[in-house]
């Protein structure tokens, strides 16, 4: 089957595809042809379609009527001169971004997609990515822009930029495009990653990595003509643009969109959209499911129907088996089947997928003794272990990557029970790092101790167990105390179950060093309701507070080990008393510190990731917003 694309630019005959090129199919070679392709062949079928409220469909695009945008916008661009250059985009959700990010493609600008700044928030990063891009132009909204224009006397490098914004844009100018001249190995964006450890790096992604991403995420979650996807993530996050705006245009298959912010004010519209339209294949990180199975109300489930639901991925942050078995027993009388579930892992650097579980699966747990895993051995555990916990396995490639588990000192592979550093090499690993030679070479340029290469070295650890790949933690942020490695993902989640006053998924955990030693340091949110508040309560009372509890709280809390009397006394006390009690009894570990953050205040990456990094920087700069210090 050859797709025919009329006044196309041919396509490109080197493309490699490993999908199309083992069953001998021509695919257009880059977005533009790709998206060119759906606007002759399927003009009016409605590509995607925004959820203002979550419920309300505010605007919606036809394939045609995007293709019409983009040439719009690409035109503009091409007329002031910045074909070639950098273009950040910044757009709330909607779709602006769609169009604006086509709109470059078609003028062969390379876009950037970033988080819009709110008042003088973030700017300091913007600031960071227009220095390392050498940006010339800005595309956003009126809105944005009449914001970032109050900054623009103490911030001349974002004043220096070409403005141009695209919602109030109605010049006709489709009729005067002409096809760009890029071929599979263009670049198609920078993805610009979180920045926990310093300044921002932007990835270099080609529409050959995206395309053959696509390709390994429609052969493993079995998209057809009847899919249909439905998303929240923001697009400018790799998971977002990748699976919520470029996979339904890779299979022709209609989205529907809501904001994160939607999505977090009632988590119940994200699965209203889904019983709504149908959806069968969504997206979103672990804390969002937790989110639901905590949030959602016996009534709101009773208008669920989820029985569509037939792609549920569970990635971007560490997946959790506890997570994964709440939802599905919560949804479970909504029709979710837990066989749904397809736990996943990749990064930007490898344009988004490494692996994930299949749709024809079910995800795998593995109980592993915490002690082994501590000095990087896998040992299964036995059911009279005390020290055990389950790992949630990740899946595998659809593709020809290769993922090879080595030792990061001697580069070795390492044996089959060992944990190491998660290397990957194949056609979806990205160029580099944008104008960063040393940076390039070190992480997307490894070699093995015998000569063999050339790798990703994704800093994350992990293992295989029966060809399944197990993400247990990153390399960078694992902490070692007295000789003995902990995963501070383990230590926040025993945090964040130990005591109602914690904000879930809003703590980390680090070391700094105190008299030579390495000393456990603990920052954790506290709900807003407890701040500056003083408890009295009665050992009896607060069984009873704790049994109403959630029952991943009440596993912790119901522990004989765990009890404590509280009399008067600044609930900030009592939250440190819990911690300490609780991370000495599950990881043998003693706080040197601990600090109650108010909420909203914990360093996050703009996708909403926790960055230890910065929270150890501001423990030691005395930065941190603290509303409760253990030191007092």
């Amino acid at each position: 089957m050859v797709y025919i694309l009329d006044k196309i630019s041919s396509l490109d005959n080197h493309f490699s595809n490993y999908y199309y090129a083992k069953n001998k199919i021509d695919f257009p070679s880059n977005l533009v042809d790709l998206l060119r392709y759906r606007a002759i062949n399927q003009p009016h079928q409605k590509a995607y379609t925004f959820l203002k409220d979550g419920e309300t469909e505010s605007i919606s695009l036809t394939y045609e009527e995007l293709d019409l945008e983009a040439k719009n916008i690409a035109t503009k661009m091409l007329l002031l001169g910045v074909s070639g250059e950098r273009a950040l985009l910044l757009y709330p959700p909607g779709i602006e971004f769609i169009t604006a990010f086509f709109g470059c493609l078609y003028a062969s600008i390379i876009p950037i997609p970033l988080y819009p700044p709110k008042r003088n928030q973030n700017l300091l990063r913007l600031q960071s990515v227009v220095a390392d891009a050498g940006a010339k132009i800005a595309l956003t909204t009126q809105n944005i822009l009449d914001n970032i224009e109050k900054h623009f006397v103490n911030t001349p490098d974002l004043a220096a930029l070409n403005w141009f914004t695209t919602d109030n844009y109605e010049e006709n100018l489709a009729e005067s495009w002409y096809p760009p001249k890029i071929s599979s190995h263009s670049l198609a964006f920078l993805q610009y990653t979180s920045g926990s450890t310093g300044n921002p790096k932007g990835v270099m992604v080609t529409h050959e990595n995206l395309l053959i991403n696509s390709a390994d995420l429609d052969q493993g979650w079995q998209h057809t003509s009847d899919s249909v996807i439905v998303t929240w993530l923001p697009t400018f996050h790799d998971m977002g643009l990748i699976y919520g705006v470029l996979q339904p245009l890779y299979k022709g298959i209609p989205c529907y969109m809501m904001s994160p912010a939607t999505f977090l004010q009632s988590p119940v519209r994200w699965l209203q959209a889904i019983s709504h339209y149908k959806g069968t294949h969504s997206a979103a990180p672990n804390f969002a499911y937790e989110l639901c199975a905590r949030k959602i109300t016996p009534e709101q489930k009773e208008t669920l129907d989820l029985s569509s639901w037939k792609m549920a991925l569970n990635g971007a942050e560490p997946v959790r088996a506890d997570v994964l078995e709440r939802f599905a027993k919560a949804f479970s009388s909504c029709g979710f089947k837990a066989t749904a579930f397809c736990p996943g892992y990749g990064l930007a650097e490898a344009t988004l997928k490494v692996a994930a579980v299949r749709t024809t699966e079910e995800p795998t747990l593995y109980r592993v003794q915490t002690d082994a895993l501590q000095e990087n051995k896998v040992v299964e555990a036995q059911p009279q272990d005390e020290n055990q916990q389950v790992l949630v396995g990740c899946g595998t490639t659809e593709i020809d990557t290769r993922i090879v588990i080595v030792n990061p000192d001697t580069l070795t592979p390492c044996a089959a029970d060992e944990v190491g550093e998660i290397w990957v090499s194949g056609q979806t690993v990205a160029q580099g790092y944008w104008q960063r030679e040393v940076e390039t070479a070190k992480t997307f340029q490894a070699k093995l101790a015998n000569g063999e290469g050339t790798f990703l070295r994704t800093g994350d650890l992990g293992f295989f167990k029966d060809g399944e790949l197990f993400v247990t933690g990153r390399l960078k942020d694992v902490l070692i105390i007295r000789g003995r490695n902990h995963y501070p993902q383990d230590i926040e989640m025993t945090v964040e179950q130990c005591h109602d006053a914690i904000v879930n998924n809003r703590s980390a955990a680090f070391t700094v060093e105190v008299n030579g030693k390495e000393k456990l340091v603990i920052t954790a949110e506290l709900e807003r309701r407890y701040h500056n508040r003083r408890k009295k309560v009665s050992q009896p009372a607060l069984q009873e507070e704790r049994r109403k509890s959630s029952d991943r709280r009440q596993a912790i809390s119901d522990d004989p080990a765990f009890e404590m009397k509280v009399s008067k006394q600044p609930i900030g006390a009592e939250v440190v008393n819990s911690i300490k009690k609780a991370v000495c009894i599950h990881h043998g570990l003693q706080v040197h510190r601990i600090l109650l953050l108010r909420v909203g205040t914990i360093p996050k990456t703009s996708s909403g990731k926790i960055q230890r990094y910065a929270c150890c920087q501001g423990f030691l700069n005395n930065t941190l917003n603290v509303v409760y210090d253990s030191k007092i």
